[in-house]
């Protein structure tokens, strides 16, 4: 379980416990109604604790969030730990590695192996990946470790791309282009009038003028986002064999999730992590960089297999 202390300052003398809860602490309804029924949920100064009980200052109120009665069922091979605390794990996921089971991949995905993860740190909770990636899409994933950490970052981590078309960009450019989803059944979506507003930004690295190496930033969070907006300009990500054609020097789209943005959700640090490229994608990346084109820094050599220590820096892509 995890125990989260607040210190109380003279801004919450005499204030209801639920209302520093929902304003300071940031906690949901719904885990509030949660942490009510749980034994020793919520407490002051180490005593049982009632949402309309008076605060004052140089009180302590503690939060304690039980572990998730289900987890998922461990897998056979531990994640990459990129930064772990007790709310967060942020880890590289391999291409190819679903994120989450279905009736075709059973104890072979992220979630698999982050359960594995947890049961050798002797934690119970359950997997929360805050934003996906595509089966074929690597890179970083924020996993949040108590339904508090997760509601609190949901939508928020700002993440930066690295993508491979197969035509020529230059400079920079934005792609304002609403997605659809034409069959509900199928998971395929297109351009189309009818669909949600989709943005996406990118700026080139490097062509050979047949291929290019791109960073991309998205302003909103659509499914396929980035292979939808490139394949609408006739520019499919390399080997997207849904919304383009394979290739042989990839077994999956040239797409790869480099650094990830966000605020903790508990302490308010500012984190951000970065995944090197998997080697085959590394391998075209090299040669698409052009002397005179910005490089990506696509993996910062302070790497901590432990997961423990302090959050790696970002460096500028630029």
């Amino acid at each position: 379980m995890r125990r989260i202390d607040y210190p109380i300052d003279a801004r919450f003398d005499g204030k209801k416990l639920y209302s520093f809860l929902k304003g300071e602490a940031k906690l949901s309804s719904k885990l509030i109604r949660s942490l009510k029924q749980s034994e020793n949920g919520l407490l002051i100064n180490g005593a049982h604790a009632r949402t309309v009980d008076l605060l004052h200052e140089g009180d302590t109120v503690s939060v304690t969030i039980p572990d998730d009665a289900h987890p998922a069922k461990p897998g056979t091979a531990l994640p990459e730990i990129l930064w772990a605390d007790d709310d967060l794990l942020v880890v590289n996921k391999p291409a190819l590695m679903p994120i989450h089971e279905s009736h075709n991949h059973q104890g072979d995905t992220l979630q698999n192996s982050v359960a594995l993860w947890l049961r050798k740190q002797g934690k119970a909770g359950a997997f929360r990946a805050v934003g996906r990636l595509d089966k074929g899409t690597s890179g970083v994933v924020v996993c949040a470790l108590n339904p508090h950490a997760a509601a609190r970052l949901s939508g928020k981590p700002e993440k930066t791309y690295l993508a491979i078309t197969t035509k020529p960009f230059y400079g920079t450019g934005t792609i304002d282009a609403p997605i659809w989803r034409p069959d509900p059944m199928k998971t395929l979506r297109t351009v189309d009038p009818r669909g949600d507003r989709a943005v996406t930004h990118w700026t080139a690295l490097g062509t050979d003028g047949e291929n290019t190496l791109l960073e991309i930033r998205l302003e909103t969070g659509r499914t396929h986002q980035i292979r939808v907006h490139f394949a609408s300009l006739g520019a499919p990500l390399l080997g997207d064999t849904m919304y383009g054609r394979p290739d042989a020097r990839l077994g999956h789209q040239a797409l790869h999730c480099a650094k990830v943005r966000f605020t903790h959700p508990v302490t308010g640090e500012e984190i951000c992590c970065e995944a090197p490229l998997p080697p085959e994608m590394q391998t075209l990346a090299d040669a698409l960089r052009l002397d005179n084109a910005p490089r990506a820094e696509y993996n910062n050599g302070n790497e901590d297999k432990t997961g423990k220590g302090e959050p790696k820096p970002c460096r500028s892509t630029n």
